[in-house]
């Protein structure tokens, strides 16, 4: 079996859903002949047709009311958002029509289509091209937030966004898409959605992350091994609903916690799982929740990404000052 990217995954998982699922359409922004603007729907149109995967015009909004009216049809519509600067304009038809349709008719209608995009800094892009907006989708009643943090994550995560009945914003962290390779079994396999990934146990700490910065995390994972501090690894994956429980058990066993996100630090998710430490895990605690974030500015150009995105050295100090607490 050979190894794929991130972005290889993901066309994997279109290419099987795709062929297996005859209401599945691709939809987006250059998505046919050009297969998207990473190359992450290459080769679909030539597979599968014009009519199931559809160029748009440059119109976010259309491609959001195209992909509600498309799913309470009884399709199951898989939109490309070329970035996540470009998910803004669409949060009407997100927020008002697809998270509120199952409830709006009472479970008459449900809304089963996923928004992909592009997500977080890392490749010099140009401004609205970098933001990690996964809170603020997760603030929304009737979404899910998934984010993926391998090829493998990518390809099963994916499958099990298409197939189920609400709406889902699927946010592909873009400095993974072609960072490293890894065996993906094609064959057809859903990750579970709503659960915590524990990707290394340890004893000591327990590290809690999601999508790009799980690369760093684990780096970071390594070298503390090496000093003789073994760090638990949690990959979020599904941000909402999120998967306390997973993050409380291994918090009851390490008593310590450090959250990383790419995101801003205020309002970030990661704020959202620190109160819930503190609401059912204070008793377990030997130190203080830390976290460690980007910054509350917007993502700078490319000179300045390394400096906004949390490091290895960060995580590793952050840890380290956690276990020192007295």
């Amino acid at each position: 079996m050979s190894e794929i990217t991130l972005v290889e995954a993901i066309n994997q998982a279109l290419t099987y859903e795709m062929a297996h699922d005859p209401g599945v359409i691709v939809l987006g922004e250059d998505v046919g002949a050009n297969g998207g603007v990473f190359r992450a729907t290459l080769g679909l149109q030539e597979k599968f047709g014009e009519d199931r995967v559809l160029d748009t015009p440059l119109s976010e909004v259309l491609i959001g009311a195209m992909s509600i009216g498309m799913s309470v049809m009884k399709l199951r519509p898989v939109a490309e958002i070329q970035f996540s600067g470009f998910l803004y304009s669409n949060l009407d038809h997100i927020i008002n029509h697809a998270s509120r349709m199952r409830n709006r008719t009472q479970g008459r209608l449900s809304c089963p289509m996923v928004i992909r995009s592009p997500s977080g800094g890392g490749i010099h892009a140009p401004e609205h091209h970098s933001e990690s907006p996964e809170a603020m989708f997760a603030h929304i009643p009737g979404i899910r937030v998934v984010i993926p943090s391998s090829p493998l994550r990518a390809y099963r995560l994916l499958l099990a966004a298409i197939r189920d009945p609400d709406p889902v914003i699927f946010l592909e962290p873009t400095r993974l898409y072609r960072l490293f390779k890894q065996e993906v079994p094609d064959n057809g396999k859903a990750e579970l959605l709503d659960v915590c990934l524990t990707i290394r146990e340890g004893r000591d700490i327990t590290l809690v992350s999601w999508g790009a910065m799980m690369n760093e995390v684990q780096i970071a994972a390594e070298t503390l091994s090496e000093e003789g501090i073994e760090a638990e690894i949690i990959d979020v994956a599904t941000i909402k609903p999120l998967d306390m429980e997973t993050i409380l058990n291994s918090v009851a066993k390490t008593g310590r916690c450090v959250i990383v996100h790419e995101a801003p630090r205020s309002a970030g998710f990661g704020a959202e799982i620190a109160a819930n430490l503190a609401e059912h895990a204070l008793l377990s605690l030997f130190a203080p929740v830390c976290r460690v974030t980007g910054y509350d500015a917007v993502m700078p150009l490319a000179r300045l990404e390394k400096s906004y995105i949390p490091s290895v050295e960060k995580i590793i100090n952050a840890v380290k000052k956690t276990i020192a607490f007295a």
